[in-house]
């Protein structure tokens, strides 16, 4: 009768069907896409010559040479400001729309939390109930509850179309463009490009610098711009942190090793042609300004993520406030 009892007041819940662990899943049975031809004819084209030679001669990267070179032919701007305006028009084009997506992508999810908790709690008492009455070890009844939690809250993310590997999106577009980039403006100051004028690319490259890096295919004796580009990285790890309550062993690990991360930066980019530094140093400072216009009440309004219990009305002036807790308290 109990368990009768509960299975009544749980079939509110989104058709709570409790399986066998053993049962197969449903996606057992799927196939596996298949590798794309242009993946294929990358990784073929590494074994000979290697995986950097194949990368720098492969499509995107020529892509990349492309849109810099034209760019700079459609602005007129010396190198440097070339650089620097295809670098905000890029992150404001492609990077801010996907950022701004994961954090509606995350704000949905933020708020199906209190629903979960309930499912959570109610279906850990029927799955009491049930085990009670069937005999159920406690091995079986714990597989039991976490194969039908993960699928009921896999069916409320399907209701609200708010998957959590959807936050992801930016990762795996903004990485690959940084790389591509990076490997085409080297290619640009080396004068490996197979392009005809690339022997003259890398001249007005040697000679479109500014300040203190007018070279901009030699490499930053100053080190001004390799500290730089550590500096913002570290700030933007730093302030992701203090947004961050209760973090967990696995997230702490993370933080550390992106800090790490950030400092190695330093030296690897004081080996490297000042074009590429002012490009990692221009991306980092749109992603810092991307991150804190993100967490502007009026930029999430207009851009219709949800809120959330996380968000502030005053978000700069909580993350100055934790800044002055956490590193100027120590020093008093």
């Amino acid at each position: 009768m109990l368990c009768r009892s509960c299975a009544g007041w749980l079939r509110s819940l989104p058709t709570l069907r409790l399986r066998a662990p053993g049962s197969p899943p449903a996606w057992s049975s799927a196939r596996l896409p298949a590798l794309p031809v242009w993946a294929a004819a990358s990784v073929s084209a590494a074994s000979p010559g290697g995986w950097y030679e194949a990368l720098a001669a492969s499509a995107p990267v020529r892509t990349a040479e492309e849109v810099l070179l034209g760019a700079q032919e459609a602005t007129g701007l010396p190198w440097w400001g070339s650089i620097i305006l295809s670098t905000v028009a890029l992150r404001g084009a492609v990077t801010l729309p996907l950022a701004a997506y994961q954090h509606y992508i995350l704000a949905k999810v933020e708020n199906l939390q209190p629903e979960i908790k309930d499912i959570a709690k109610r279906l850990n008492q029927e799955v009491a109930v049930c085990a009670r009455q069937f005999g159920w070890s406690k091995r079986v009844a714990r597989l039991t509850y976490l194969k039908n939690m993960r699928r009921l809250v896999s069916e409320l993310y399907v209701r609200d179309n708010c998957h959590p590997f959807k936050a992801t999106v930016l990762v795996w577009v903004q990485l690959p463009m940084w790389v591509f980039i990076s490997v085409a403006l080297r290619n640009l100051s080396t004068g490996a490009t197979r392009s005809d004028a690339g022997i003259s690319v890398q001249e007005q490259l040697a000679a479109g610098g500014t300040l203190w890096f007018p070279d901009l295919t030699a490499m930053d004796s100053t080190w001004i711009l390799p500290v730089s580009v550590g500096v913002v990285n570290l700030l933007i790890v730093e302030i992701f942190a203090l947004q961050k309550i209760g973090t967990s062993r696995f997230q702490m690990y993370v933080t550390n090793f992106v800090r790490a991360v950030s400092v190695l930066m330093i030296p690897v980019a004081a080996t490297v042609p000042s074009a590429l530094v002012l490009y990692w140093l221009c991306s980092s400072l749109m992603g810092l300004t991307q991150n804190l216009l993100l967490r502007s009440p009026g930029f999430r309004q207009l851009c219709r993520i949800p809120p959330s219990k996380s968000d502030s009305e005053t978000p700069y002036r909580d993350l100055a406030a934790a800044f002055c807790a956490k590193f100027l308290s120590r020093k008093r």
